[in-house]
């Protein structure tokens, strides 16, 4: 047998953390009747969720039905208060506004939304005005404008455009991290200011390549978790972009008596096309301290897991259906506390309010 080698420890460190055990599920309720909506007012897909440090709810919805872009627009932006009455809608008939993908809200407040769309992501401040801008969309005057397409290998990106941007986290510095997305692979970050400082990332499965990074977390410490959808993992970077390690997921699937929609994903599916693939990450959130833990959501079989930093399982969440605890395709994850997240589902048109019960787990089991 060779000796235990420098190489083999810090591969250790850095390689992905394997999960072939079947992980416990944990037991959770979820709130009936949460979002209180006017008479005239419904939810399209629902692409986002976010929470504020007052426990208002934001939710960004493929609603709406004004303005051109390439089609209607389908991005409105909903506020609730902690018990889910209806506030305002934020930015109506905003200039931005296309397609929308996700909403964040900072830690002073501020609310973010990302449109996949037009390519923009938007700052409002707590009072719903627009503060920040980056990216720009299409016009029909500009020459040859017609909806991106997504051509294999992708061009290479530009610094400063986005094309079809995904999600935005922030560090303890309070710089931005924008995860672009369906055509651009790569994390664009920017300082406090506004101000462009690099980007990281190219389109592949190698280390820090991306296959769709599809959404963004940042932990306490300012590392960056990028959910790479269609590499099925999760890459960690420090603030500089600097690979720290991967995460996948590894929870074996249980038997499904039903699918949400058709057959199960094709398990030989080819390489790169993993986003129907169990544990592939379309949603990722962080709880605040002081013990940090990481969710994340596949769409089959539709669960929610719960994480270590450093990738370990620690428990599994639902799975896919129309009922209540059921999801259909989470794309968007808040999570303000350990035992509590919102989830918004984009085949359900909804979101959801789980309370989550793990000392019950614990205590059945003994």
């Amino acid at each position: 047998m060779k000796p235990f080698s420098l190489v083999a420890l810090v591969c250790f460190a850095a390689c992905a953390f394997a999960q072939d055990a079947a992980a416990p599920e944990i037991p959770f309720d979820s709130v009936p009747n949460l979002l209180k909506l006017p008479p005239d007012l419904y939810l399209g897909e629902a692409s986002g969720v976010a929470v504020n440090s007052k426990k208002h709810i934001f939710v960004y919805s493929r609603g709406n039905s004004t303005g051109p872009a390439y089609a209607a627009t389908a991005s409105q932006l909903l506020e609730f208060g902690p018990d889910g009455k209806y506030i305002r809608e934020i930015g109506r008939n905003l200039y931005a506004w296309s397609f929308a993908h996700t909403v964040r809200v900072d830690k002073d407040d501020n609310v973010w939304a990302v449109d996949k769309g037009s390519d923009m992501i938007i700052k409002f401040n707590p009072e719903g005005r627009v503060v920040m801008v980056f990216g720009r969309k299409k016009e029909a005057s500009d020459e040859g404008a017609e909806a991106w397409k997504h051509p294999r290998p992708p061009l290479p990106a530009i610094d400063g455009q986005f094309r079809q941007p995904t999600d935005v986290t922030w560090d303890t510095q309070g710089n931005t991290f924008i995860s672009d997305g369906y055509i651009n692979s790569r994390v664009a970050k920017y300082d406090k200011n506004g101000d462009w400082v690099k980007q990281w990332g190219a389109f592949g499965s190698a280390q820090s390549q991306f296959n769709t990074p599809h959404s963004i977390a940042a932990d306490a410490k300012g590392n960056i978790y990028v959910a790479d959808r269609g590499n099925r993992r999760i890459q960690v970077f420090d603030p500089d972009g600097t690979f720290l390690r991967e995460i996948k997921i590894n929870v074996p699937v249980p038997p499904v008596v039903h699918m949400w929609m058709g057959n199960p994903p094709n398990p030989n599916a080819p390489a790169g096309n993993a986003t129907m693939a169990s544990g592939a990450p379309w949603a990722i959130c962080i709880t605040p301290g002081p013990t940090q833990y990481l969710y994340s959501s596949d769409a089959y079989p539709g669960r929610i897991y719960k994480l270590s930093l450093d990738g370990q399982v620690l428990g599994t969440i639902g799975s896919m259906g129309r009922q209540l605890k059921q999801f259909g395709w989470i794309h968007e994850m808040a999570c303000p506390a350990e035992n509590e997240l919102y989830v918004a589902e984009i085949l359900n048109w909804r979101v959801q309010k789980l309370l989550l019960h793990p000392t019950k787990a614990s205590t059945s089991t003994n």
